[in-house]
Parts: structure tokens; C-alpha cells; sequence
């Protein structure tokens, strides 16, 4: 599949899967008053789960055995789940800033390591 329209897909299907991680990175800090990095990291993984499942039918629609991609994904996730947490450091911690800014600076970096690293190995 040609890389923009598989992008789309990706974008939409990352939409859900960071919405999910922000609604769990919000719950975690407002109402169990968690660390805002422990609790992104905590969403990032939950978020991880429901993603391999719909980038492996939807977006990539592999032909990778089901196990082998998932356990492929996991090693991209988590070197995303690094980064997540080095960015939301850095922004949140080290910069000051608002922790759903630092987030958003997160996902975006952790975004385009994630499509690009699953397109050419994962899937």
C-alpha cells in the first residue's frame, strides 16, 4: 500500500489509541492523583494494546503470523513507551511545562517513530 493512504489509516487508528492514552493519563492524575509521567506511561501501554489490534487488521493488514507481529510491535512500542516518557520528562519536568503540553509533544515525536519503524519492520 502506498505510504500517505496507509498513514491515514495509521493516523486514525493512533487517533483512538491516543485518546484512550489520554483519557487514562487524565483519570490517573485527576482523580488517583498519580505522577503525570507514571500515569502517561500507564495510558501508553493500555493505548499499546488496542493499537497492534487494529494497525494489524486495518492498516497494515498483515500477512505477518499474529504472535511474531505482536511480539515485533512490542519491541517498537517499547521503545516508544521510552520515548513517551524521556519527552514527557524533558517537557513536563525538565522545561516546566503543562503536562498535557509535554504530552502532545510526546505523542507527535513518539508518532512518527512508530509508523515508520512498524511500517518496515513490524508489518
Amino acid at each position: 500500500m502506498p505510504v500517505l493512504p496507509q498513514f491515514g489509516k495509521f493516523l486514525l487508528v493512533g487517533g483512538f489509541a491516543t485518546a484512550l492514552q489520554y483519557v487514562v493519563l487524565a483519570l490517573l492524575v485527576q482523580t488517583a492523583g498519580l505522577d503525570p509521567v507514571l500515569a502517561s506511561s500507564v495510558g501508553y501501554l493500555v493505548s499499546a494494546l488496542a493499537n497492534y489490534d487494529l494497525n494489524y487488521r486495518l492498516t497494515f493488514r498483515s500477512r505477518v503470523p499474529y504472535f511474531g507481529g505482536m511480539f515485533r510491535f512490542g519491541l517498537v512500542a517499547a521503545a516508544g513507551f521510552l520515548l513517551n516518557g524521556l519527552v514527557m520528562g524533558v517537557g513536563a519536568k525538565g522545561l516546566g511545562l503543562h503536562y498535557l503540553l509535554a504530552q502532545v509533544a510526546a505523542t507527535i515525536v513518539v508518532l512518527f517513530w512508530n509508523f515508520f519503524a512498524n511500517r518496515r519492520w513490524t508489518f
